[in-house]
């Protein structure tokens, strides 16, 4: 992230998350540059479900790339989901209500039953509270329950506010160029739910990996 990062108040991140028409405002001027998103378009074309896998603190490009494509998200019941909420639902996202911390059987098997009906799920494995950047279990109990691919994807941004937040939450300012990067569509290997969970630190490097292919 360059230098013109800044620290964004919070009445303006609450402003822009629950006012749509300022979000697509803001959207429509962002220079998005996609790489390797051809890795899932052909998963998406066979009509197979598979998780979008994004850290939280860059959830907000992701929400306008992949605006009205009919994406389920995974939203906390926590109180800050709420905000995440109206904006998903206002850009066209369905919605899968849990987290690690409240109703997590229920997310999982939500999300395991619309992976099988060939749905696309988005998830945050470090959301709602962090730490940052540390993989949850969660998408990885869900993909292999379902047999799906995970997604993992970097975004960074040429210019942009951050949050004093725990994930440092990224809202790229107007006109910036926003690079969104796709690692490669990848199964987990462990052959039960429990032992999925094991296999975390694996996908923290290839979300890593995505962030570098990014620019990040």
């Amino acid at each position: 992230m360059s230098k013109d990062s800044e620290q964004f108040p919070r009445s303006a991140r609450l402003a822009l998350l629950l006012g749509k028409g300022l979000l697509r405002a803001l959207g429509h001027t962002w220079r998005i540059r996609c790489v390797n998103s051809e890795s899932w378009q052909a998963i998406r074309r066979a009509k197979r479900g598979f998780i979008f896998s994004l850290w939280h603190g860059q959830l907000l490009p992701l929400l306008w790339q992949h605006r009205d494509e009919g994406v389920l998200i995974l939203i906390s019941e926590h109180r800050d989901g709420e905000y995440v909420a109206r904006a998903a639902t206002s850009l066209g996202y369905g919605l899968i209500r849990g987290s690690s911390s409240r109703g997590a059987d229920r997310a999982l098997i939500s999300m395991s039953r619309e992976l099988e009906a060939g749905k696309e799920v988005a998830i945050t494995p470090d959301g709602p509270k962090g730490p940052s950047q540390k993989y949850a279990p969660g998408a990885l109990v869900a993909a292999q329950r379902s047999d799906s691919f995970i997604v993992p994807i970097g975004v960074t941004a040429d210019r942009a506010w951050r949050l004093r937040s725990w994930d440092r939450f990224m809202i790229p300012k107007p006109f910036a160029r926003v690079t969104i990067a796709y690692g490669e569509p990848t199964k987990v290997a462990a052959s039960s739910p429990r032992a999925a969970a094991n296999e975390a630190p694996r996908f923290e490097q290839l979300m890593a990996d995505a962030g570098r292919m990014s620019g990040g």
